[in-house]
This record gives structure tokens, sequence and C-alpha cells, in this order.
């Protein structure tokens, strides 16, 4: 019988958000697949957990997903980490979790923390829709076209910057969005200097510029998005005349039916009458 591969997830910041569960699965199954076993591997030390580790990581993970698929169908059991947070979740360990899925390998999720969801819990922006949208493009001619293709998105969208560019892309997000536009800032969630800021795109550009809010550590944005745009009104009559000048009847009251929504037997007898009304 194969082994189980956990994904389990593991503090941002602060080493008590580590759940019980996890703690135990770390110190029970025989490897830890660690993005970075040294970063890692302060962390099973802090635990008293003395696992072996094997890295995996996004310059070998092709290599090292083999090795572990043949641990596992030896039936050892091996926990996935990231260096903070749920892995895969802009970290690596998608092609071990695909291959242990087409080998029929058990997965099974450790919960736990999350940079993602941490700022969204605080963010006071909506939360019943939304996206994570990872790390935005480094060049801001690539990052401003990236954003553009996001600036009508209805959804609270959440985005990681680093440290050097956070300024770069929040002004770039007061072009795209607007300054105006409402979103929430969080620095070192979770640590010693935490800062969690509500405000416009403009006013957080604004702190960040001034050093209100530290350009230290690092940046987890949600924005909020988009507000809805309502659908132009069509006028039926005036489609409808335009349809009946160069189709047949039957034929110009489907289409306008296609396009407004409208039931085609009361766009045929609507067109019926404005032929009468107009003579035709």
């Amino acid at each position: 019988m194969s082994g189980t591969l956990f994904v389990v997830a593991t503090p941002i910041g602060n080493l008590e958000d580590l759940s019980p569960r996890a703690r135990q699965i770390l110190a029970a199954v025989d490897l830890v697949a660690a993005e970075d076993t040294r970063h890692t591997g302060r962390l099973l030390s802090h635990l008293g957990v003395k696992t072996r580790q094997i890295a995996l990581h996004e310059h070998n993970e092709a290599r090292a997903s083999q090795t572990l698929i043949e641990q596992l169908q030896e039936g050892k059991s091996v926990a996935l980490v990231s260096d903070a947070g749920t892995p895969l979740v802009s970290d690596p360990g998608y092609r071990l979790l695909l291959a242990a899925h087409a080998n029929g390998i058990t997965v099974s999720p450790v919960p736990g923390p999350s940079a993602v969801t941490a700022a969204l819990s605080v963010s006071g922006l909506p939360t019943d829709r939304f996206g994570f949208e990872g790390f935005p493009p480094a060049r801001s001619a690539a990052r401003r076209k990236w954003l553009q293709a996001r600036a009508s998105d209805a959804r609270t969208l959440v985005y990681f910057e680093a440290v050097h560019r956070i300024a770069a892309t929040l002004a770039d997000m007061v072009d795209v969005f607007g300054s105006d536009r409402q979103a929430f800032l969080g620095r070192e969630l979770t640590k010693l200097h935490e800062q969690c800021r509500r405000a416009s795109l403009g006013k957080l550009l604004d702190e960040v510029t001034t050093g209100t809010i530290a350009s230290k550590g690092e940046f987890v944005i949600a924005v909020h998005g988009a507000a809805d745009v309502p659908a132009a009104s069509i006028d039926a009559d005036r489609l409808l005349a335009e349809l009946a000048g160069v189709l047949p009847v039957k034929k110009a009251a489907a289409i306008a039916a296609r396009i407004t929504g409208e039931k085609r037997n009361a766009l045929y007898q609507r067109l019926l009458e404005i032929r009468d009304e107009s003579g035709a």
C-alpha cells in the first residue's frame, strides 16, 4: 500500500500559528519535502522534530517529485511544506501533487496559515467573491498591461508584492484602477512589525512613499472589485425596425430575441405592429 502525501500549512510569521495537528504530522511522516531545507530546518528544530528533509523547489521539482513518488509508492509518508503559509499558493508543489493524483496516491490537506486568507479576513473588503493573482510582473510596462486586464473585475483581488517594488506597483494600480479605489495593504502579517491598513489606493501609495507604511518586509495587497456597470439598454423597437429593413419578419424577430432576451413571439407581434404603423 502506498503512503500518504500530506500538504501542510506552516506559519507565515508567528510560529505559534502552527496547528497541533501540523506538528504531529511533521513529526510522524518519513520525509518532509521542503522548499528551503534550511528555513524549514529552523522550524523543525523549534518544534523538536527530527524528520529527514528533502528539497523540493522550482529548480528541481520535476526530479524531486519523481523521487518522492517512488518513496510514497514504497509506503512512506511525506509532508509537503513551503517556506511559509499553504503550499502551492504561489509556491512549488504542483508537479508533485499532479503526479500523486496520477499514481493513485492518497493526498491529505493539513490546513492552516495563509497570507491570502489572513489579509482578506481583516481587509474590510467584500470576500463573497475574490481572486488570488499572485505577484504582478516585475517590469512596469508589462505590469500595467497585466493590471489593465483586471481593471473591470468585480471581485476583490489579492496580490503579493516584494518590498523593492511595492511603491511602483501601487503607483501603477493608482493609474490603472484609479486613486479612489478602496484597497488593503498588509505588511509583515502575524509578525512583530505587522501593519494592516485599509484606505484608497492613492492614500496607500502616499503612506508608502512618505514612510508611514514602512518599505520593509513582505506585502499583501487586496483591491476592491470594480463597480458593476449597468448593461446598456437596447431600444427593441429601433432594433426591430433596422432588422426588418434587411431581413424577413420571422428572422428579424428571432435575432432581436437573442440580442434583447425578450420572447420571440412578442417581438414578432411588435414588428408586425411597427410595419402596420409605418404603412410598410
